[in-house]
């Protein structure tokens, strides 16, 4: 690796009094559905069995069929049983280690929804047709269930984009960076051993990682901590790997900062940029910025970071969150990577992601936007949200990018 230069801003690391994303509605939700984890066994089982009595009554007030609201009821018991059942089995096989006990309730909901919604019809409906209705409702929702948390989280891809920058010089050989984020480590599983196949398979010259590196419900875990350290000293590339923190309730400072103290292989940037020579007339200046979510606080020392950093090669800007986008066009930074939403991690249909995370919304959701100079990759990401939300991709497979930067002489 040739030599390169280092600085960084004298920005106070300190974060906003104020922590923007506990103040979210998501978190508040996650937060809610936490709470049967603090319940025994029995009790949150006792509390299942209650919600199915209740659809069951429900079901009989609007159908006035008392026998089909009983047949309803019990059919309820097994669907959320085997989800039970599932849930239960997913830490022994190494798929999953977040809560069974507020991941159930989340996932009565929808079972729940769909109950009524055939209530609803069912007078409507000739014979046996609501019976099929919700048994096709349900057997679907097994069916998602499955596909969400044993086949989809594992399918992780690497997508390949392009970027074109005139701060290149033509005929220059393209340079490659692979872009990792939201790893959320519960448990080193295969999903993490294929993260580091792909980063051979991809011989980039550098990797930068966008942060998210634990699982918000083992943020402090040691263990989970250690093998977290233990996966990104496996990384490696011929130019550096260079990583940036995410979001502060899951990359907790106190103790997502010392994973990277003695990692060689490493570089954390916090409010720094570093220049790197990549030989041939190639150079790269790589900028990290700690993410707080707090738009004006990041901006104002993304603007800081901007204003020392060289402008005689392209730039790129490690940044948890596609948030700062707009700053990031004035700026007229060459390339954005970034990933925070997970693509929504759950996405339907012609309705798209449920939950983004995102001030801005669906505005910068997923994958690749060019705005000006700027191109932004929005990344689905790694691995999977924490808490009480269900560790399951729909529609939205993680993926790692390879990017190509290539000049194109202004």
């Amino acid at each position: 690796m040739q030599n390169s230069t280092l600085s960084k801003e004298h920005t106070e690391l300190n974060e906003p009094a104020l922590n923007i994303l506990e103040e979210g509605l998501l978190h508040k939700i996650m937060l809610l559905f936490h709470l049967p984890t603090r319940l025994p066994a029995l009790l949150v089982v006792a509390l299942a069995l209650a919600l199915t009595a209740l659809a069951g009554a429900a079901w009989n007030s609007i159908t006035n069929d008392g026998p089909m609201s009983r047949l309803v009821t019990v059919l309820l018991v097994l669907f959320m049983a085997a989800d039970m059942t599932l849930l239960l089995t997913l830490p022994q096989q190494k798929v999953s280690y977040g809560p069974w006990k507020a991941q159930l309730f989340v996932l009565a909901v929808p079972r729940l929804a769909g109950t009524m919604a055939v209530a609803v019809v069912a007078p409507w409906l000739a014979g046996n047709w609501s019976l099929w209705l919700f048994l096709a409702i349900q057997v679907a929702g097994t069916a998602a269930f499955i596909r969400g948390y044993f086949i989809e989280p594992f399918k992780l891809k690497l997508t390949a984009v392009m970027a074109f920058t005139d701060r290149l010089p033509l005929g220059t050989e393209p340079i490659k960076v692979l872009h990792i984020s939201d790893l959320h480590v519960e448990r080193l599983t295969d999903r993490e051993a294929r993260v580091l196949e792909l980063a051979r398979e991809a011989k980039p010259d550098l990797i930068v990682i966008s942060g998210d590196y634990v699982n918000l419900s083992y943020n402090r875990d040691p263990e989970t901590l250690r093998q977290v350290r233990q996966l990104l000293s496996q990384l490696s590339a011929p130019y550096g790997v260079f990583a940036t923190l995410g979001s502060p309730p899951v990359d907790l400072r106190e103790t997502v900062v010392p994973i990277f103290e003695g990692l060689n292989n490493v570089t954390l940037l916090r409010h720094g940029w570093q220049q790197v020579n990549l030989g041939n007339g190639r150079l790269l200046t790589v900028l990290g910025l700690d993410c707080t979510h707090d738009l004006p606080v990041d901006a104002g020392r993304l603007a800081r970071l901007v204003s020392a950093a060289p402008t005689d090669a392209p730039q790129l800007l490690v940044y948890h969150s596609p948030e700062l986008m707009p700053e990031v066009v004035e700026h007229e930074i060459d390339l954005y990577v970034c990933g925070h939403t997970h693509g929504g991690q759950v996405r339907l249909p012609l309705i798209g992601p449920i939950f983004t995370s995102s001030q801005l919304g669906r505005r910068f959701v997923m994958g690749l936007y060019r705005y000006g100079r700027t191109t932004l990759y929005v990344s689905r990401g790694i691995g999977l949200e924490g808490l009480s939300a269900p560790r399951v991709r729909f529609l939205c497979p993680p993926e790692m990018t390879l990017f190509t930067i290539m000049p194109n002489g202004g």
